[in-house]
């Protein structure tokens, strides 16, 4: 499947990349049955992961706005265990926040052992809202690519595997899908005027997300750039890709207490 997987500094060019692309994917209901395969395999997967608690997996989902991050979260993590995975939104930083290094808050949100961690938006809206909105100087932001790879290299080094997803839509597709917020009530509450504000610059954020996938796409820690203007094929690849990856991460159940078969329960 066309899951474009970045390689160390290598340049990308997001135009080049089609989000309309669906592969050997046969349709829309051919997806889907594969999808609820992927679903249930993670289901079991996760409670290995859970059961050992030596390993966690970090997924990063990075996109524009309406590029369905939410949506992904939703569909892919609809059969896992509630109990072993957490979802943190990376909003405005606080006061707080402010007052430490900008690495602080997001660490204090990696996954413990066992666990799955959700990151919709990330540590690299401080190399891509920030760099756009010239919120630091540029002396900063570009100190802040290798320092987000030393980051990233901790958490692998500590048993962390990071899967990092851009959900690649068009400027078209995103008009279509702020314009369905608009229309349909039960969407309306997802509108934000300043949506439009940043649509202006979608020139500058392609150039800020180009930059990042160049200098912080390590082996240990690539980003994946996901065709999702097919909501049903953006899901199938996302979960073929984590499927993929926990299967790999050699996991075992722990083994039980010694005398289980002679135990009598009364």
């Amino acid at each position: 499947m066309p899951i474009y997987t970045v390689k160390p500094n290598e340049a990308i060019s997001l135009p080049d990349i089609d989000p309309n692309q669906t592969g050997e994917v046969k349709g829309k209901k051919a997806a889907k049955k594969q999808l609820k395969k992927n679903i249930e395999r993670m289901a079991d997967l996760q409670n290995v992961l859970y059961a050992e608690g030596k390993q966690a997996l970090l997924i990063v989902l990075q996109a524009m706005d309406a590029g369905g991050k939410d949506g992904t979260i939703r569909r892919i993590m609809s059969g896992v265990n509630p109990q072993g995975v957490r979802v943190t939104s990376f909003k405005k930083p606080t006061e707080e926040e402010l007052a430490h290094d900008f690495l602080w808050r997001i660490h204090q949100k990696t996954p413990q052992r066992g666990m799955i961690r959700i990151f919709n938006r990330s540590h690299y809206e401080d190399v891509l809202v920030v760099r756009v909105h010239n919120l630091v100087p540029e002396a900063v932001w570009q100190k802040r690519y290798e320092q987000i790879n030393h980051f990233e290299k901790l958490l692998t080094d500590n048993g962390v595997t990071i899967l990092k997803f851009y959900l690649h839509i068009s400027a078209e597709e995103q008009k279509e899908r702020l314009l369905a917020r608009l229309e349909k009530p039960h969407k309306r509450w997802k509108f934000n005027p300043d949506d439009l504000k940043e649509r202006k610059l979608w020139g500058d954020y392609m150039a800020a997300f180009e930059t990042a996938f160049q200098r912080c796409s390590p082996a240990n820690a690539p980003w994946h750039i996901v065709p999702a203007n097919k909501k049903w094929y953006r899901s199938l690849i996302i979960s073929e890709k984590i499927v993929e990856t926990m299967e790999n991460l050699n996991m075992k159940y722990p083994q039980p207490v010694a005398g289980l078969d002679d135990v009598v329960i009364e």
